[in-house]
């Protein structure tokens, strides 16, 4: 049998939204009172400090009507629709746009401000805000639409009994989640580690090489080809890849149709937020925009060796925040290199234990994907009156 149920705009005292600083003469500023967005808000009900924005004491004042009280409960009707949260006396004094509704309770009204929070957090809530979206792309919901949502009428014992329960089970999740992150950064300091102490023995070992020693060239790419000579896209007369300083899509920037670099070479990014970032190429290409490119002897160095070799440099390997590199630091640069054999042992070695980090990442992935999954139907089961303390 179903509960009762009531619907949100019955036991509120305001469901309204705010504006934006400018709609009314105003600009953020670089600190004062808090401004809170969409992006401020996690998609499990937590505030992201960090991108809160700033309006002044003048702006705030103005803003009047949705100024934050503590105990309101936000709810985003734009955007990332139906992210809420519990605005604590923490982050106040603070304010709000009009893509987040700012719900607060009657002060006569028997309800848990968690257990609102909580009960809006449901799939139940979320299959309600697909009703109102009505299948289509709609982006947004009003606050009449907000007013018509119904949420569980039970007991204030129950509500309370559901939150302590509910609270409880979140609180050994985020316990086994931060375990479970702290391992998944564990197995990849544990690869860089081994990769580390294998080049440190190298060193001691083997015969040191200036890096412009032991390659055939190394130059930095140049202007971008112009109007007409390139595309974003491979078609049939542009089939040669353009690189840039970049990480996403490996620095794809287009295809042209003739090349600057025919062997097999690495290129590292040397400038922009993906500074340092290195890329094994073995097809003809053409490198833009300063990237820098380095092509070994491959009669004493393998290409693959070399790449690892680069990756255990301190200048890539530390995430320096140099602006940018240049080729003669990349020159002055030296690595160890032992015999060919030994280059393709080392090799073998590292891929079999980055095939070993991978699967242990892949499977910490997953379980926190089934923590996440744990969490709703925990949630769920609790609204349904399937949970007690000594099951969940």
């Amino acid at each position: 049998m179903r509960n009762s149920t009531f619907k949100l705009g019955d036991i509120t005292e305001v469901i309204t939204k705010g504006t934006t600083p400018t709609s009314v003469g105003f600009k953020f500023v670089e600190s004062g009172i808090n401004f809170v967005k969409v992006e401020s808000i996690t998609a499990d009900g937590l505030f992201l400090t960090s991108k809160f924005a700033s309006i002044s004491d003048e702006c705030n004042k103005t803003l009047k009507r949705s100024q934050l009280q503590e105990g309101d409960v936000l709810f985003s009707i734009a955007g990332a629709l139906g992210r809420t949260v519990l605005v604590p006396k923490s982050i106040l004094p603070a304010n709000t746009n009009q893509a987040l509704a700012i719900i607060r309770l009657k002060s006569d009204i028997a309800i848990d401000k968690r257990f609102l929070l909580l009960a809006l957090q449901t799939s139940v809530t979320m299959e309600q805000v697909e009703k109102y979206r009505g299948g289509v792309a709609q982006q947004n919901l009003s606050l009449g639409q907000l007013k018509n949502f119904e949420i569980p009428d039970i007991p204030i014992s129950n509500q309370k009994r559901i939150v302590a329960i509910i609270d409880q089970a979140f609180a050994d999740i985020e316990q086994t989640r931060a375990k479970t992150e702290q391992n998944l950064k564990n197995t990849r300091e544990l690869f860089l580690s081994e990769k580390q102490q294998m080049f440190s023995d190298l060193e001691a070992e083997s015969e040191i090489f200036p890096l412009n020693s032991v390659c055939n060239g190394i130059f930095a790419g140049g202007d971008a080809p112009g109007k007409g000579l390139f595309s974003k896209h491979k078609t049939e007369k542009f089939t040669i890849p353009i690189f840039a300083n970049a990480v996403k899509d490996n620095g794809l920037y287009g295809f042209t149709d003739f090349s600057r670099v025919q062997e097999p070479s690495i290129t590292i990014a040397a400038r922009g937020s993906g500074t340092g970032h290195i890329e094994l190429r073995t097809d003809p290409f053409l490198p833009i925009v300063r990237l820098i490119v380095l092509t070994p002897n491959e009669n004493i160095l393998l290409l693959e060796y070399f790449k690892l070799a680069l990756q255990n440099l301190d200048i890539l390997r530390s995430g320096s925040a140099i602006p940018q590199l240049t080729v003669p630091m990349i020159k002055g640069y030296s690595i160890p290199i032992p015999a060919i054999p030994k280059q393709l042992n080392i090799v073998a070695e590292l891929k079999k234990l980055e095939v070993l980090i991978d699967e242990l990442n892949e499977n910490y992935k997953n379980k926190l994907q089934q923590l996440d999954e744990l969490k709703k139907s925990i949630l769920q089961k609790a609204f349904a009156g399937e949970l007690s303390k000594s099951n969940a």
